[in-house]
């Protein structure tokens, strides 16, 4: 029987994996926005993530909020650790959300706000990926509380990790845009999105190759015996992903390539989550050492049991009423 503690941690993986699936294809829109062919474009593009943006993240404050609430203890170690990326993150998103609402008034002043919009977006996605490569690198904790510097997250792999999660969050962006616009928007789309598939490929693969090599726990993780059996399906089906990704581009199957492209994010969670299992804070503290006690841990899921099927529903509902392409006559950007 599942404990408490473990279902809030999942609770937590599943709100980060909605936030970086929903929120990645329009900060990857943000990301790619300089590059569209004509003013045109960039407002199908607005058009396309109006309705949901600010919807998206939801799930951050949503995986947040269970941080803090259930697993006090890792919240404490992994605030200082990452507070100047995750203030970055947040600024950035701020700065963002308001350039996203200014454009649509803006006339003289709109190429401020689109300049602003894709920095905005880059810097969210960067400050992410050196979020994510001080997880996997591990955080310096003496009797239960952060012992290292405010710098300790500014590494080379973490630099490459930032880099990765731009191209990442353009890739989906792209793939979002085959599936919701038209004409020459998805056109472009689609001429983009293989060599960022390319590209995403070949960070994968070096990532992939670059951890094992670098942490050992993860070495054994993976090529132990009879680990590397088990855990071989993980990068098969990722490649198998891409290969129907590229085939639905050449089919001109427009939907495939989006859902492709999340396939192979999920995958690579999925490889993350069994790189660093069972800690919540390499390599000093599990996600069990880091619970609340149980009453705090019965309360959260209460909580939890109440607001998610909310939030769920309510996401759902709003990706259905905005099904479909969207055409120029239906944009108000």
């Amino acid at each position: 029987m599942m404990d408490a503690a473990l279902i809030c941690a999942l609770m937590i993986v599943f709100g980060i994996v909605m936030y970086v699936i929903l929120d990645g294809f329009d900060l990857g829109i943000g990301i790619l926005f300089p590059w569209a062919p004509a003013d045109e474009s960039r407002n199908l593009m607005m058009s396309s993530i109006a309705p949901v943006w600010d919807g998206n993240e939801t799930w951050l404050i949503y995986g947040g909020g269970i941080l803090f609430a259930a697993f006090p203890k890792a919240f404490a170690v992994l605030l200082p650790a990452l507070y100047i990326p995750i203030m970055v993150m947040l600024f950035a998103l701020i700065f963002r959300g308001v350039a996203f609402e200014f454009r649509m008034k803006a006339k003289q002043s709109r190429w401020i706000w689109d300049t602003s919009f894709t920095v905005g977006s880059m810097l969210a996605a960067f400050a992410q990926g050196l979020i994510v490569g001080a997880v996997i690198h591990g955080f310096k904790v003496v009797d239960g509380r952060y012992a290292g510097g405010s710098f300790d997250w500014l590494t080379s792999f973490g630099i490459t990790c930032g880099f990765a999660m731009i191209l990442a969050y353009a890739f989906l962006g792209a793939a979002w845009l085959v599936m919701k616009t038209g004409g020459a928007t998805r056109d472009w789309a689609r001429s983009i999105t293989r060599p960022l598939a390319v590209a995403m490929a070949g960070f994968l693969a070096s990532i992939s190759m670059k951890t094992p090599l670098e942490y050992h726990w993860i070495a054994e993780r993976w090529f132990s015996l009879p680990n590397f059996v088990y855990l071989s399906p993980i990068p098969l089906a990722t490649v198998a992903l891409f290969v129907g990704l590229f085939r639905g581009l050449r089919l001109g199957r427009d939907r495939r390539p989006f859902y492709c492209a999340v396939g192979i994010f999920l995958l690579g969670f999925v490889g993350l989550a069994v790189s660093l299992w069972p800690y919540f804070v390499l390599p000093a503290m599990t996600f069990w050492q880091a619970a609340a006690p149980a009453s705090s841990l019965n309360f959260v899921l209460v909580l939890v049991a109440i607001s998610l099927p909310i939030t769920v529903g309510y996401t759902a509902f709003v990706y259905k009423i905005f099904r479909g392409k969207v055409k120029p006559e239906h944009s108000y950007y």
